[in-house]
């Protein structure tokens, strides 16, 4: 029961990460597109940062509870996917230095490593989970096969990056990621694109083989009741924190209130 229980957490907090860090990655995938001049792409940074940290929390508890409750499974992962973490942590680094560094300075290098560095974590990301979806937890997994999961799950990022979008921007910014994203109203399809990616964390889960690699039961008595007794916390100031900058940030001008990053309430025309 505690080993079905740590699992269930463990993908919770997957979940959560990809479906919440995978909005802000692919935002700044994103970046040069939704943002065509200077002030476009400080107004997307903007929207990013006041949840990209939060978001990243997720994936603190997904490793932290991986690795102390799983230690079999992260033995098989850890080695064999060394290239690919790497990766991903060096494509996170960049991009989480030009996030905090492009709300300091405009400069086009910042935004460079925005859209590098969310490109790199999403690729990454795509390899890891195609090689998971093929079965393959042990080894960098190759193929064509293995490629076009991968390719459809970086698309999968992009298009989940401009439905936050459109939850967060005003003027043209909001008009591009709704050009590509359709019709359907702007929560409706972020809740599409969500549960598309979780749909693709529980099916790559499913497959990590997590039976007969859990700690100890001593060691999951004592973790599970802690990580329990955490949940709470983070959900809440999760929850407080799309609540605090639920407002779209916009430009001065556009009929949003208020200066650098402007905002306007979710209420305004044309919101869904």
């Amino acid at each position: 029961m505690t080993e079905t229980l740590a699992a269930v957490l463990l993908g919770f907090f997957a979940t959560g990460y990809f479906v919440l860090g995978g909005a802000d990655i692919g935002a700044g995938m994103m970046l040069p597109f939704l943002g065509r001049g200077a002030g476009e792409r400080r107004r997307v940074v903007a929207a990013i940062v006041p949840f990209f940290l939060a978001h990243e929390v997720w994936l603190v508890a997904t490793a932290g509870l991986l690795i102390g409750a799983f230690p079999g499974l992260e033995a098989r992962l850890f080695p064999g996917l060394f290239p690919l973490i790497v990766a991903l942590v060096a494509g996170w680094i960049v991009r989480d230095v030009g996030l905090w560094a492009r709300t300091q300075v405009a400069h086009v290098a910042c935004d460079v490593a925005v859209t590098a560095g969310s490109w790199t974590v999403a690729v990454t990301w795509g390899w890891i989970l195609a090689g998971l979806l093929t079965g393959v937890t042990d080894a960098v997994a190759g193929g064509a096969g293995v490629a076009l999961i991968a390719v459809a799950v970086v698309a999968l990022f992009a298009v989940h990056g401009l439905a936050f979008a459109r939850l967060r921007l005003t003027g043209r910014p909001l008009e591009r990621a709704r050009a590509v994203t359709g019709g359907a109203g702007d929560r409706a399809t972020f809740a599409m694109t969500a549960v598309l990616l979780a749909v693709l964390v529980v099916a790559a889960g499913a497959r990590t083989g997590l039976s007969g690699s859990a700690a100890d039961d001593a060691t999951l008595r004592l973790l599970v009741p802690a990580v329990s007794a955490a949940l709470p916390l983070l959900l809440i100031g999760q929850i407080a924190t799309w609540r605090v900058f639920r407002e779209r940030v916009g430009a001065a001008g556009d009929g949003s209130a208020a200066g650098a990053g402007a905002v306007a309430g979710p209420g305004q025309p044309g919101e869904s």
